[in-house]
């Protein structure tokens, strides 16, 4: 697995980890529909 350079200042694809809800945002600081904390895609869960 390789790493993933990622951008803080250009918009992401970030998932909800609650409901669901995928947006693309730069750094969402928690999730639209439930306030959840989001995680960004393009970055593996461990």
């Amino acid at each position: 697995m390789k790493d993933v350079k990622l951008d803080p200042s250009e918009e992401s694809v970030y998932e909800c980890f609650a409901c669901g809800t995928v947006v693309t945002a730069i750094a969402p600081g928690s999730c639209p529909d439930c306030g959840a904390d989001m995680r960004n895609r393009g970055t593996p869960i461990e």
